[in-house]
């Protein structure tokens, strides 16, 4: 028997997406998403995808420097770049099917 899809919002698709190519932290996804994502949901989104289990997080290393802000880094996991997978599939197979 087979596990049905997992649910995946724009913006966790979007993030994911962005997420494909390396680790980013919250503010860089709102800045790479071209508006489509804005900071107060970022982290939001961020917190729901990671206990669905589509990303996981750490804490960067500070700088020396003393001001230096400490950043959460967030990544995709294998689940998170399968699930995104699956849906590109879902997304093409269904634009294949002829109109009704």
């Amino acid at each position: 028997m087979t596990e049905p899809l997992p649910s995946l919002s724009g913006k966790e698709r979007l993030i994911l997406e962005l997420l494909a190519s390396g680790s980013r932290y919250g503010l860089q996804l709102v800045e790479e998403s071209g508006g489509s994502l804005k900071r107060g949901t970022v982290y939001v989104t961020l917190g729901r995808m990671q206990e669905k289990g589509f990303v996981e997080s750490h804490r960067a290393p500070v700088a020396a420097d003393a001001d230096a802000v400490q950043r959460r880094m967030y990544r995709a996991t294998a689940y998170g770049r399968r699930v995104l997978d699956a849906w590109g599939l879902a997304a093409r197979r269904l634009s294949m099917e002829p109109g009704r």
